[in-house]
């Protein structure tokens, strides 16, 4: 009976410490996410983003897209620097001319100066490498 007892203990303490071990995975794991969506300090991509305006580079979205957010949030304050086409038109389920034109079918689309495009979240060291732009 001793022997059970002590087994069952030891059991436990497995159990409580799996637990403390899946708790402490989650929480990193959250912070981790939660750093990742803030956005950078203000005017860390001022510059960037203006030279990507500047270099014939186009930003497609529309103001329901959860991930073009997420791109203007990657640019913090130089996110209004950022050469945006608005693709919906609100209160429809159309999509405006000019993106029917250059043929945008997913947000957010990025179109370069010569033709090539990314679609979905990009990184700012991504667009400048691709762009020319100095970080």
């Amino acid at each position: 009976m001793n022997n059970a007892t002590e087994e069952q203990k030891r059991s436990l303490r497995r159990l409580r410490t799996s637990i403390f071990i899946m708790f402490a995975i989650c929480a990193i794991l959250a912070a981790y996410v939660y750093t990742q969506s803030l956005p950078p300090p203000p005017g860390t991509y001022d510059a960037l983003a203006k030279c990507i305006a500047h270099s014939s580079t186009t930003f497609y979205g529309a103001y329901w897209c959860p991930h073009c957010a997420a791109q203007k949030t990657k640019f913090g304050t130089g996110a209004k620097y950022l050469p945006y086409v608005e693709c919906a038109i609100p209160g429809s389920s159309s999509q405006t001319q000019v993106c029917i034109d250059h043929g945008i079918i997913q947000y957010p689309t990025w179109v370069f100066s010569d033709g090539s495009r990314l679609v979905g979240v990009q990184t700012p060291q991504t667009l400048a490498q691709k762009t020319g732009c100095a970080l």
